[in-house]
């Protein structure tokens, strides 16, 4: 799959019939350019353009300009605009990296479905743990409603009726002893 970004990290030989530029044509920087060796200065990678409009961002909010300015209007334009671009770049990022995996899936179905598997695998094994981990909170919970029912079962094998509290405290007193 490495072999299938070509052109999307730096120092990468391009793969596939795209022309340089990538598929969207030649206004999308990065996305299958050539080997860093034929890119001039202004060029760059979408993994380059990414890196640093996230450091715009971080830049922007944290910017002396920003801190010590007045104008909350600009600051709010301003930190839009970065984070805009951002989410534009990540994008096209998206796109390229679903693209890449449109590809794959043509071209290899049987890695895809072996990708498939193993995700199923996985998932499977998380929720049979996340169903131990409830089952042992059920037993918990059960031993204590039962120890809850043996104590209120107690009281209940006392006499009932009318007169039962009367029974149960005239139990309690000792007999009288008879004089010798």
């Amino acid at each position: 799959m490495a072999s299938s970004m070509g052109g999307m990290f730096p120092g990468q030989q391009p793969t596939g019939s795209h022309p340089v530029g990538g598929p969207g044509g030649p206004g999308q920087p990065g996305l299958l350019s050539g080997p860093s060796a034929s890119r001039g200065p202004g060029s760059s990678t979408l993994v380059d353009d990414l890196e640093a409009s996230f450091e715009a961002c971080f830049a922007s909010l944290v910017s002396q300009d920003y801190v010590n300015g007045t104008d909350q209007e600009e600051i709010r334009t301003g930190v839009d605009q970065c984070m805009q671009k951002f989410l534009d770049v990540a994008r096209q990022t998206e796109c390229f990296f679903l693209q890449k995996r449109l590809q794959l899936s043509v071209q290899k179905p049987e890695q895809v479905e072996k990708e498939d598997i193993s995700e199923l695998r996985n998932e499977l094994q998380r929720k049979e743990l996340l169903i131990q981990k409830h089952l042992a909170k059920i037993h918990h919970w059960q031993q204590v409603l039962e120890d809850i029912n043996v104590q209120h079962k107690r009281p209940t094998e006392l006499p009932q009726g009318p007169l039962a509290f009367l029974e149960q405290a005239s139990a309690n007193i000792p007999a009288p002893m008879k004089p010798n």
